[in-house]
């Protein structure tokens, strides 16, 4: 009897063997072999997507298994490459079982690629259904320029860690330029960064954009380009989705376990910095900011967070390239979590090009505080412009010392979360900051008890 997998694999045998044979003779078409990647991105509870790059057009077959040694072994379909495409593709393993993991490796014309052949086949895990109880990592930072730092040993503090998930928040590359070749160009020396690619290639990537990765510095709706760099940025990222139809964007929601996280895009649709402040002034546009509120009503996970690449507290201060240009749509949707009732909201950010955990109090106007954790940079010199400008309240004295990336522990059996900073030697910098999901609800006000001493004394300085 021919299974669906016997015939996946005889039907890649025969497109590769048709592929190979109409490039005969082609001598620009070299050898067939990845450039980039793999790069993991979103997994769910029963599939994840894997991007690559080649060298040529040719079609592509992921071999992946629940066993180290490859035994009983299935095929993906195969996906072909294009010029059109730059040689890139996402290719999606379906069918897989829950909180799993497999093994897998890219095969070329039936055989492992020949850059990664003398690599034990890369893993990854699926997903845990909506009622798992236990505990994951994410890590996450902004502000990665291969022009400053091109070893980029963060990576290595990184994957000591071993997170379920990684989270880009913006300035992902330094494009800063309108032309896509350039983009494309950088996008493809962050990938080559040897520390990286492990952790690309084992870890769901997710991401966001900020100005650098969009446009020009400080970007905004005003960018000539920007459905050029939306093209690119979905090419290079396989994510789960981008913005809705109709609404293009580098937005959208996944979820892992029991916790939702928003994605947003603070770019396609932003007012200028320097616009006055009003009802209308807007950083998410209409369509997108309707979408969120949605989806917050919607959700029952314990914890909700949202992922924004500029910071959401006041700290670089009005006008500037931060939430606190857009004050009066941040407030709109803080008084909406509160009028709606919404429990477990956390925010995230990047951009500032130091750490910071900030609160914004909530709980005298009826809601309760939220938390603004930020993790800058990764791989880029760190600066102190904004450290004493305006700001909400510093629950922690803000890190500039190194790179940096943030790292979350949920824990579901216990509702709670545990966040730290990490520098690049791999050591956390405050002490664990621990946020439970009944403090998340309307009503309470905790900040500062969860102040450290230093902290208060920051917060007590006039500026």
């Amino acid at each position: 009897m021919l299974t669906l997998n016997k015939l996946f694999k005889f039907l890649a045998v025969v497109v590769i063997a048709i592929g190979s044979s109409s490039m005969q003779g082609q001598s620009k078409a070299g050898y067939f072999r990845l450039m980039q990647g793999p790069v993991l991105g979103a997994v769910d509870e029963a599939s994840a997507l894997i991007w690559v790059r080649g060298s040529y057009s040719f079609p592509v077959v992921v071999e992946y298994s629940e066993n180290r040694d490859m035994t009983d072994a299935q095929l993906t379909a195969p996906w072909d490459l294009s010029k059109e495409n730059d040689y890139c593709t996402v290719m999606t393993i379906e069918n897989l079982n829950p909180a799993t993991r497999y093994y897998y490796r890219i095969l070329i014309e039936g055989k492992p690629d020949r850059y990664l052949k003398s690599q034990m086949p890369f893993s990854f895990k699926t997903s845990p259904t909506d009622s798992f109880k236990g505990k994951f990592r994410v890590a996450f930072g902004s502000c990665a320029r291969f022009q400053m730092d091109q070893r980029q040993v963060i990576w290595e503090a990184v994957n000591d860690y071993d997170p379920d998930l990684f989270f880009w928040l913006g300035d992902n590359i330094y494009g800063d330029s309108l032309d896509s070749d350039i983009i494309a160009e950088e996008y493809r020396r962050q990938r080559d960064v040897r520390g990286l690619k492990r952790l690309m290639a084992t870890v769901p990537q997710l991401a966001i954009w900020d100005d650098h990765d969009y446009g020009l510095n400080n970007h905004d709706r005003r960018n000539p380009a920007k459905e050029e760099m939306l093209h690119m940025f979905k090419r290079y990222w396989p994510n789960p989705g981008f913005g809705q139809e109709g609404n293009p964007g580098v937005y959208f929601s996944y979820s892992f376990g029991n916790v939702d996280f928003f994605f947003l895009d603070g770019r396609y649709y932003r007012d200028p910095n320097k616009q006055p402040d009003s009802p209308s002034k807007t950083q998410l546009g209409k369509v997108q900011f309707d979408w969120l509120t949605d989806q917050l009503g919607e959700s029952r996970a314990t914890f909700k967070v949202l992922v924004s690449g500029g910071g959401w507290s006041d700290t670089k201060g009005a006008g500037t390239d931060s939430w606190g240009a857009q004050q009066s749509e941040r407030d709109r949707l803080f008084d909406f979590i509160r009028d709606e009732d919404i429990s477990g909201v956390l925010l995230l950010s990047g951009d500032t090009h130091f750490a910071e955990l900030n609160a914004i109090p909530r709980a005298e106007q009826g809601g309760y505080d939220l938390y603004d954790l930020v993790s800058s940079p990764l791989a880029q010199r760190t600066f102190t412009s904004y450290l004493f400008q305006p700001f909400n309240k510093r629950v922690r004295v803000p890190f500039s010392q190194s790179p940096n990336f943030g790292m979350i522990e949920f824990d579901i059996g216990e509702d709670k979360l545990t966040f730290n900073i990490i520098g690049e030697n791999g050591e956390p910098v405050w002490e664990p900051f621990v946020l439970h999901a009944h403090e998340l609800v309307n009503g309470e006000g905790a900040w500062e008890k969860k102040t450290t001493k230093k902290a208060r004394q920051w917060n007590a300085i006039e500026r």
